[in-house]
């Protein structure tokens, strides 16, 4: 079996966490999960959903993580050589899971599952690749381009009211009203 990314390295046996076997790249350090080897694995583990908006606020950090430089290379299946699907996962920086939309294998770059480990993803993979999930990672990354905007034009202090206030007023039951009145402030 080859490296998806790179057809002339062998994969080698090897596990992630909670003993799940896969094919390791020694090369390029990313991993193949087979469809069998994680519907197995995902038996043994506590059922979780995830969602986008907790995944962004989370506490998570990790500085350290990189997107492997094969994030944007296009890959086959080592199983079946289909191409693989590609599902973005919004964290600090983007990244991409890939999977094979023919045979149901998971194709993690080097870091990705110990991300996805740490976001609580590892056991909702298909669930990355649902039209619903990838369109809130869609909103919540245009969110994240309007408030480093907002920061931008108006600085840090400044800003970080403006977010407090928009906070206020949309948990407020009669927040459109303050809404209403900035906005006649502001077309003076």
């Amino acid at each position: 079996m080859q490296c998806p990314k790179n057809q002339r390295i062998s994969l080698v046996d090897g596990t992630l966490s909670d003993k799940l076997p896969v094919k390791h790249c020694p090369d390029c350090q990313g991993n193949w999960i087979s469809h069998t080897s994680y519907e197995e694995w995902i038996l043994s583990q506590p059922p979780r959903l995830a969602e986008p908006k907790l995944i962004a606020s989370s506490s998570v950090t990790d500085s350290n993580f990189v997107p492997s430089p094969n994030d944007n290379r296009a890959a086959l299946c080592p199983e079946c050589q289909h191409y693989l699907t590609r599902a973005r996962v919004f964290y600090n920086r983007c990244f991409y899971i890939e999977r094979c939309m023919h045979c149901g294998g998971i194709w993690c770059d080097k870091g990705e599952w110990e991300v996805l480990e740490k976001l609580g993803l590892h056991t909702n993979i298909e669930q990355l690749f649902s039209h619903e999930w990838q369109s809130r990672v869609r909103e919540m990354e245009y969110a994240e381009k309007e408030r480093q905007a907002t920061e931008a034009k108006l600085g840090a202090k400044v800003a970080s009211m403006v977010f407090e206030l928009a906070e206020i007023l949309e948990n407020h039951p009669n927040g459109d009203f303050g809404v209403a009145y900035l906005m006649r402030r502001f077309n003076k």
